[in-house]
């Protein structure tokens, strides 16, 4: 498992670098990364982020085409913004049925060691998927977040260099909305 590993991570790394700067090309480094992680979370038994990893391969496909269907636009490509204030509260209701509907089939059909961290940290990060695909600032406040606690599952479970990744994404996190906040500023 660790050479698999270290190569998820690497891709990974290559895929936050993209991300970093707001490069369309991150979307087809995400269409890679998944595939990898599919089999990396199958065989540790979290079922939740495994499936995240599907979801994780179409947004990427989704986030290609959404982004690159902007390079017409006066701006010659998807700005960054805020989001919507409107959006907040659907956010927050759609997260925890996410949330609660992956924990209730954890529990009743998986043998998860942790279905509860494991049901957050995927809710949390399919809407983190979608705030990013619509390039807003904030989508660096959900990764924040799911990369703290997914550092810490994944230490648990043994999982030490996929754990290590999340640790560096987690202060890339707080690094890459500072330089988004910034870049959106001076977005023309």
């Amino acid at each position: 498992m660790q050479t698999i590993e270290i190569i998820g991570a690497v891709i990974g790394l290559i895929y936050l670098y993209f991300e970093f700067k707001a490069s369309k090309w991150l979307w087809p480094v995400g269409v890679i990364m998944p595939v990898v992680y599919i089999w990396i979370f199958l065989q540790s038994k979290f079922y939740a982020d495994m499936g995240v990893n599907v979801y994780y391969f179409f947004a990427s496909i989704y986030g290609w085409i959404y982004w690159n269907k902007h390079k017409y636009s006066e701006q010659g490509t998807l700005p960054i913004t805020h989001t919507p204030k409107r959006y907040i509260f659907p956010l927050i209701i759609i997260g925890t049925l996410l949330f609660v509907f992956i924990a209730s089939i954890l529990l009743k059909y998986t043998d998860s060691p942790v279905p509860y961290g494991d049901s957050f940290t995927t809710a949390l990060s399919i809407l983190g998927m979608w705030v990013l695909a619509k390039k807003h600032v904030e989508q660096w406040w959900f990764w924040f977040v799911v990369n703290i606690f997914s550092c810490a599952l994944y230490a648990w479970k043994g999982l030490y260099t996929t754990s290590i990744l999340f640790g560096i994404y987690s202060i890339i996190s707080v690094f890459g909305y500072f330089k988004w906040k910034k870049m959106m500023l001076n977005q023309t």
